[in-house]
């Protein structure tokens, strides 16, 4: 579609005013009004707002290495056991190392979360080629099991409340000083950017990508890190924001096709753009309240989810 000449830039002139809208909004509305002295501008509004932006834009970018590194559109860190595997980190720590700082809680859910990614690629990888259908359905019933396993253990261990903090995506508490680690994930994404071309020959097969010079297993390993840190970074910070890195890579698919290093800017921003919007209605639903990000995400995403299956079916 952006192909066209005659739609390009009034699609871009569009989805600039929507971006800078989305923003505005997003540093105005609250319980409490704007004072004169910019305290709650500069303290909360706006560390908020780039949290926000921040944790969108590298979540669906995560999301699409993802589906370029199994090789199927229908998966992405929360669906493939990834994330569960980063909140089963989280969890060893609760238990034996509960006074730990927030860097050994982020390095454990990293370390978890890779090894999460990369039995699900070990799992893909036994499967049929030709039954693409069965890897997100083997990913949803991989993230149940570890799931399962890690409510079973901290249930008997009263650590469910604990665990609550995590899987409910909230911006809410985000303050200036709580929201920085996820300048970490912009660095993930700005990584897999400088990456793309080898991203997308590792994801046409190992013998192609040796046979063009590349570094297979480590380009892959670089990939599984980069998704396993994002997810790590944005699950300690705000919790699990589902369905963000399935739906934006699909629709912006739709619009400029599958060019890895052209889309991935264009992917960032709708990344940021939704989860802008999903943060606003959140704090508009039961205003002066707000509701958890992650229950607006899920109900969003999963009805765009549907329409981009019946969609791409016709």
């Amino acid at each position: 579609m952006l192909n066209n000449p005659s739609l390009k830039w009034p699609l871009v002139g569009l989805f600039l005013f929507l971006s800078f809208g989305l923003l505005y909004a997003s540093v105005s509305i609250g319980a409490i009004d704007l004072d004169g002295s910019g305290l709650i501008l500069f303290q909360s509004r706006i560390p908020r707002t780039l949290a926000v932006v921040l944790a969108g834009a590298s979540l669906a970018v995560a999301g699409t290495l993802m589906q370029l590194l199994v090789n199927n559109k229908y998966v992405e860190p929360s669906t493939t056991g990834t994330t569960e595997w980063a909140l089963l980190g989280m969890l060893v720590i609760l238990v034996f190392f509960p006074e730990a700082s927030v860097w050994i809680k982020l390095t454990w859910a990293t370390v978890f979360a890779f090894v999460g990614a990369g039995s699900f690629l070990w799992l893909v990888k036994l499967l049929p080629t030709y039954q693409g259908a069965l890897v997100p359905l083997v990913g949803i019933m991989y993230s149940g099991i570890i799931s399962s396993a890690v409510y079973f253990f901290a249930y008997p261990m009263d650590l469910l409340q604990s665990l609550m903090t995590w899987v409910q995506g909230d911006f809410s508490t985000i303050l200036k000083g709580r929201y920085e680690l996820l300048w970490l994930a912009a660095f993930s994404t700005l990584w897999v950017y400088w990456l793309a071309d080898r991203f997308t020959l590792v994801s046409l097969g190992r013998s192609f990508a040796l046979g063009v010079g590349v570094r297979y297993q480590f380009t892959l390993i670089l990939g599984l890190l980069a998704i396993a840190m994002t997810t790590s970074v944005t699950l300690v910070t705000v919790g699990i924001l589902p369905f963000l890195g399935l739906v934006v890579p699909n629709l912006v698919s739709m619009l400029v096709g599958d060019n890895l290093r052209k889309s991935l800017p264009l992917i960032a921003g709708f990344g940021a753009v939704l989860i802008l919007l999903a943060d606003i209605v959140a704090r508009l639903v039961i205003h002066p309240y707000e509701m958890p990000i992650g229950l607006i995400l899920g109900i969003g995403g999963s009805v765009i989810f549907l329409w981009l299956l019946l969609k791409r079916r016709n």
